[in-house]
């Protein structure tokens, strides 16, 4: 298996601040667009133990109520036992890890709530080669869904994943059903897309094209959800209904998140960490929706793992 080199870190390290550098400027482009002027603030940052990165946020947009967009690249001088669990061999190596992350909380309940992320780990176990992977993937949290906007997304899913293989967006639109669910509610947080881990089973740089595809994915999927629901217009109740929505998604980002535990286990700072948080959300006890309301229907049908690109012959299912 080819080993990365410095170089090659380096490769993945420009293509992930381009990328930042990108989404940001078509989301500030969204927001202009809404007539707002809410932009993306810079704040770059270092840490004690090595390495650093840049957090790009806007917050209380027309458009986008929080967005955070974010970049590091961390030395680990003894890795966590979220890194390790599935692969003893590196506990207690030192590490590097480097990655884009990104949630997005747009204000108006008809745009969905979108989540993306690349990251790059090389572990170096003490007289022994390294040891890496990639991992990431997007996915797509509604609240007031539809087909065509479900299926929008998932063929957009499908079509980067087929240069690598006819099976890789099959068995990564799984592992995203499989990852993000709730236990505890016993529902998906949204529609899924696409999640991978542990991604070494080609050699570096065919994994490369592939995270960068990924990464080019999100944009090309959720920059159409702007343009099709920026201007559509939305009442207090629905406006209401996506504040209680999202705190499934806070629920899952502090209950399971593996980012939101790796970065804890290893000190991380904790503004980044968090910043996938909407900076309003709500909870209420045991709400009741109409029977067959956009509300109800998002949980009962919406919110199960479905084969979005082939609906007439999609079966429910869950592999947990």
């Amino acid at each position: 298996m080819q080993n990365p080199s410095h170089v090659d870190i380096q490769r993945v390290k420009d293509f992930l601040l381009d990328l930042q550098a990108r989404i940001c400027a078509a989301l500030e482009q969204q927001e202009a667009l809404g007539q707002g002027t809410a932009k993306f603030i810079i704040d770059d940052w270092t840490r004690a133990e090595g390495g650093g990165g840049r957090s790009r946020v806007l917050q209380e947009g027309t458009v986008i109520e929080k967005g955070g967009v974010m970049f590091s690249h961390i030395d680990i001088k003894n890795l966590p036992a979220s890194a390790t669990a599935r692969h003893p061999s590196i506990a207690g190596a030192k590490a590097q890890a480097l990655g884009v992350s990104m949630v997005i909380h747009p204000k108006n309940p008809h745009i969905p709530t979108s989540h993306a992320n690349i990251r790059l780990f090389v572990a170096q176990p003490e007289g022994k080669d390294p040891i890496w992977w990639f991992g990431g993937g997007f996915d797509l949290t509604p609240f007031y869904a539809n087909d065509e906007d479900i299926q929008q997304w998932h063929k957009n899913a499908f079509d980067l994943c087929q240069p690598f293989g006819e099976q890789v967006y099959a068995e990564h639109k799984q592992w995203c059903d499989d990852y993000f669910y709730l236990k505890h509610r016993d529902e998906q947080r949204g529609v899924g897309g696409l999640f991978f881990d542990d991604l070494n089973r080609w050699d570096f740089d065919t994994c490369f094209k592939y995270i960068q595809a990924v990464g080019n994915g999100y944009l090309n999927g959720i920059l159409p959800l702007f343009e099709k629901h920026r201007e559509q217009p939305y009442t207090e109740e629905q406006r209401a209904f996506q504040l209680y929505r999202r705190g499934r998604y806070v629920e899952f980002n502090l209950v399971y998140d593996r980012g939101t535990i790796f970065g804890l286990q290893t000190g991380g700072r904790i503004e980044s960490i968090l910043v996938s948080l909407p900076n309003a959300v709500s909870w209420s006890y045991r709400p009741c929706w109409q029977e067959g309301s956009p509300e109800e229907r998002l949980t009962s049908y919406y919110l199960k793992p479905r084969d979005w690109l082939n609906l007439g012959t999609s079966k429910v299912s869950h592999t947990i």
